[in-house]
């Protein structure tokens, strides 16, 4: 049963207010403590049924949630937001009303409400905003869908057009697309690179396997020249020891990283087809294995330590790194540091030495310094 684009919107919205309220508490406390709530009142209405606290109407309604943040922009959320997230808290009051009020969604309006939502969600790291992302692609995959429709049949209302050659089979005769394309059934988020999905040995084959991965890729100069510098670094310490990738959207930054990520796994060169180029270009064989740390900006959220599975607490991005490049052990050297928030200083530069040679990648680099100055932020993707 198909879904309505008000349906489609509704859900969305719910999963706005479960990704807001704990971000608004948190903020809240953080400027006015346990008077919070107090503070919150005047921007809350009235429950006249009186039998919901501010508290639990907060929780349940995002419009108050939105006009909660408007009202307290420059005391409390200016702190850790941009300008851009302030255009959208107000886009998505008025997004909110139309839905309420039962005004027609076009598929254009339904894009741009999951979008402004998906970005709003991505600006402080909320969980909620990878389930948008996924009706975000579904919405993408039914508009062109539909337009892929209406071209064909626009096609087959114009005459042909010179002496077509006689013979020629069909094109899917020729070419079969894969049982999942031809029938529509696929899902477009599965066919988008995700380095911290890879990095749970989460997602697809294509994405999580070495083999699979390499056996689909293009090496490119450009990519090639990349994975010869980061081998001639790991296995000599020659070439460059930092590397910013800076492409345009969609532009193959992330699939550059997860190339990296493969090939210092330890996965024999034999079983990684395409790159005896790469290797014979840097004279390394085989590819040597390193400590890899990933980091990719929002998937992970400072504010909210994370438990990892040998009971290790990580409270900051420092923390995340060592742990990653070392378990427990690495997290120890930093541990006064992470658990301070604190730089660890001189610190890092031991633990390198220690756990040397070492890969880090870096994604939505932008996502991990929201309150850095605009002009000044730096590229989506390092390593």
């Amino acid at each position: 049963m198909s879904v309505s684009n008000r349906e489609r919107v509704g859900r969305v919205l719910d999963l706005l207010r479960d990704g807001l309220y704990p971000f608004v508490e948190r903020e809240m406390r953080s400027v006015y403590g346990d008077k919070w709530v107090v503070a919150a009142t005047p921007f809350v209405p009235e429950d006249h049924s009186l039998r919901r606290t501010v508290q639990q109407i907060l929780k349940q309604d995002e419009s108050v949630l939105l006009k909660l943040m408007s009202n307290q922009w420059r005391e409390v959320f200016k702190k850790t937001l941009g300008n851009a997230e302030r255009s959208l808290v107000g886009e998505l009051i008025d997004t909110r009303n139309s839905w309420a009020h039962n005004k027609p969604l076009s598929t254009d309006d339904a894009y741009r409400a999951l979008d402004s939502v998906s970005r709003l969600l991505s600006a402080f790291s909320a969980p909620e905003a990878d389930e948008v992302d996924k009706q975000k692609q579904e919405l993408l995959r039914l508009r062109f869908t539909e337009q892929a429709r209406r071209e064909t049949r626009r096609a087959t209302l114009q005459p042909l057009k010179g002496n077509p050659v006689g013979g020629l089979k069909p094109w899917r005769e020729i070419v079969t697309p894969h049982p999942d394309v031809a029938s529509g059934s696929y899902q477009q988020a599965e066919f988008a690179a995700d380095l911290w999905q890879v990095y749970l040995d989460e997602g697809s084959d294509e994405y999580r396997i070495p083999t699979e991965f390499f056996s689909r890729t293009f090496l490119t100069e450009g990519l090639k020249q990349l994975l010869t510098n980061a081998l001639l670094r790991l296995a000599s310490n020659q070439g460059d020891p930092v590397i910013e990738l800076q492409t345009n959207f969609g532009g193959g930054k992330t699939h550059a990283m997860l190339a990296l990520y493969h090939l210092f796994m330890g996965v024999p060169a034999s079983k990684l087809p395409g790159l005896e180029p790469v290797l014979e270009a840097a004279s390394v064989l085989p590819p040597p294995k390193v400590n890899t740390a990933v980091l990719v900006g929002n998937k992970i959220s400072p504010g909210q330590p994370q438990h990892k599975k040998d009971g290790t607490v990580v409270r900051t991005l420092w923390g995340e790194l060592a742990w990653q490049l070392g378990g427990r052990e690495a997290y120890d050297m930093i541990r006064e540091a992470d658990e301070t928030s604190t730089n660890p200083g001189d610190t890092l530069r031991l633990l390198f030495n220690r756990y040397a040679p070492c890969l880090i990648l870096i994604d939505e680099w932008v996502s991990l310094c929201p309150t850095a100055s605009r002009s000044k932020r730096p590229s989506r993707g390092q390593l």
